[in-house]
């Protein structure tokens, strides 16, 4: 069944567009150039560009450089695109042309194109509305692609610090919960000193505070915006008041605290924040993954690991192994992770490869950037909700490692010294006897003494060494 279309016409010549769509000309020359990936823009990447249009045709209208008719129409267009009325006419891969400019012109095209509908045209017939002349015054890809994908990061980064505050508050509850739990701590893998369950998991939580933190210091980079710079940060055909104006309606809008930079020439040649923001999505993806191999590794078993805690049983985990289960979620957030520091690389490369008056690779950015954020807000939701939450404490296996490790040894170096309290570690090693037990038999201090020393619990906090050891042992007055 042959496609319905209408013929318009771009400064290249003439083009056959689907009659039943928004987007015109260049959207869809873009379309036919770059049958790349398949994936488009990303939902909030869209809202932006129409929260921008809007600002901009709010701002033109009230200093008499859009007539109120043709703002008016534009204006309710572009609330469309904010609501998501228009999704489907984004269609733009999201590898493309330098700079984002067929993104953005499809934005132009779409929003012209409602906005001639609104005011009872024909779609095409830009006499009414046109997509550079009234829908793009005073604007430039130059200002306005960089300007949505700082907006669009800045409001992802909202709802992904909403997920890792519920992940951050549900390994502090963790902490709470195991606190009275001791294990044995490990180094290199290997026997260390005995900690509690409680304080791992409530170092995770610390870990992901630390995490949100960094993601809000970027996010005070992407407020500062380059809008109203149009072309190469010149702000040509742009009134002296419009980028202050812009910036304060494009707030209101989006509802973020936006800033208008001091140096559009710098907001357009580089893109740093983008960089920021993409290095703190890849901070927090490495702390995910240390965590998550840690929960794995904690969880490993049951018969054959640690099996110091168990996970939440979500699915079946082998096609031929009867009643084995994996550690899902770990392994999804490690491999969510591996994505996003690889999306940091290419930002990174992105970023780096501006010339001159403006940084052409913006398109990867923005993809990489949202891509990152979305992903990493989604792993985080259900890794809370379905796991983390569900983790629970095998107290039997975790008791038997605390008294086991041979590690407890170290309580003893104040006492007899590092050379022989090494001794009692090894033959800990090699007889299988727990260190407590060898040192109880070579009648070092009295038991009463003894049994306070190589206390676990004690061992995990700052404790002074015992007075009446030292002085017994000869060691109080060194």
């Amino acid at each position: 069944m042959k496609v319905k279309t209408r013929t318009e016409k771009d400064s290249l010549g003439t083009v056959e567009v689907p009659a039943d769509r928004y987007y015109g000309a260049q959207t869809q020359r873009a379309v036919e150039n770059y049958p790349i990936s398949g994936y488009r823009a990303h939902p909030l990447l869209i809202r932006a560009m129409g929260m921008i249009k809007k600002a901009a045709a709010r701002t033109n209208r009230e200093l008499g450089l859009l007539d109120a008719r043709r703002a008016g129409a534009i204006i309710k267009a572009a609330e469309e695109v904010i609501q998501g009325k228009m999704d489907g006419e984004f269609v733009v891969d999201v590898y493309q042309a330098g700079a984002g400019v067929s993104f953005h012109m499809n934005t132009n095209e779409v929003i012209a194109n409602r906005a001639i509908e609104l005011l009872g045209g024909r779609r095409g017939d830009y006499t009414v509305v046109h997509p550079n002349d009234h829908v793009n015054f005073g604007q430039s890809t130059n200002d306005v692609f960089p300007t949505a994908m700082r907006l669009a990061a800045l409001m992802l980064f909202d709802q992904l610090l909403d997920t890792l505050a519920e992940l951050e508050r549900a390994f502090a509850r963790k902490g709470k919960e195991f606190d009275h739990l001791l294990k044995s701590g490990r180094t290199h893998l290997m026997d260390a000193v005995p900690i509690r369950l409680g304080q791992e998991f409530a170092a995770y939580a610390t870990a992901m505070r630390r995490a949100a933190v960094v993601l809000r210091q970027a996010q005070e980079m992407l407020r500062e915006l380059g809008l109203g710079g149009s072309a190469v940060g010149t702000g040509v055909n742009t009134h002296p008041q419009y980028q202050r104006r812009v910036v304060r309606h494009l707030s209101r809008i989006s509802g973020q605290r936006l800033i208008p930079t001091d140096d559009m020439r710098y907001a357009m040649q580089s893109n740093l924040a983008m960089s920021v923001a993409s290095a703190a999505l890849r901070n927090l993806a490495l702390e995910l993954i240390r965590i998550t191999n840690d929960l794995r590794l904690l969880a490993s078993g049951p018969n054959t690991g640690l099996a110091e805690i168990t996970l939440p049983a979500l699915q079946p985990g082998s096609s031929i192994m009867p009643g084995k289960i994996n550690p899902v979620m770990g392994e999804l957030t490690a491999m969510v992770g591996f994505q996003v520091v690889g999306g940091d690389v290419a930002t990174a490369l992105a970023v780096q490869a501006g010339q001159l008056e403006l940084n052409v690779m913006m398109p990867t950015m923005a993809w990489n950037v949202l891509h990152s954020a979305e992903i990493l807000k989604n792993t985080i939701r259900v890794l809370t909700h379905k796991c983390v939450r569900g983790i629970t404490a095998n107290e039997k296996r975790l008791k038997y490692y605390a008294e086991a490790t041979i590690s407890l040894a170290a309580a003893l170096n104040p006492y007899i010294g590092y050379a022989a309290a090494a001794e009692i570690a090894k033959e800990s090693v090699r007889t299988g006897r727990t260190v407590t037990e060898i040192a109880l038999e070579k009648k070092l201090l009295d038991e009463k003494l003894l049994r306070k020393i190589l206390d676990p619990y004690r061992m995990t906090e700052p404790s002074p060494p015992v007075k009446e050891a030292l002085q017994k042992t000869g060691r109080g007055s060194r």
